[in-house]
């Protein structure tokens, strides 16, 4: 679970990546899912966008998406949404510690 601190550090970060998944009119399939993952193990955060005439919403399809990767889902703005999956093997972004009460 992202504290609001980590969330904004990843949001700072998804600004400058490109969209690398996109989700269509079709169902989200284990295709969608095996990229999503594979690129979440090599980049730790991407960026995807459901089309207009998806029947899934950015939340929804994000939500899924996030689900059977085990990821996190950072933000979902419009169209797009940002996911984040640390990789335990080779961690490529630091969070900010959460604060401790």
């Amino acid at each position: 679970m992202l504290t609001s601190k980590q969330r904004a550090f990843l949001r700072g970060l998804a600004n400058k990546i490109d969209t690398i998944l996109i989700v269509g009119k079709g169902e989200i399939t284990d295709n969608i899912i095996m990229q999503a993952d594979t690129a979440l193990t090599a980049r730790e955060i991407i960026k995807g966008k459901v089309l207009e005439n998806s029947t899934y919403s950015s939340r929804e399809a994000a939500g899924l998406i996030a689900d059977k990767c085990s990821a996190d889902v950072v933000q979902v703005i419009g169209s797009k949404f940002v996911l984040y999956r640390e990789n335990p093997d080779e961690p490529v972004i630091v969070l900010p510690k959460a604060n401790k009460k």
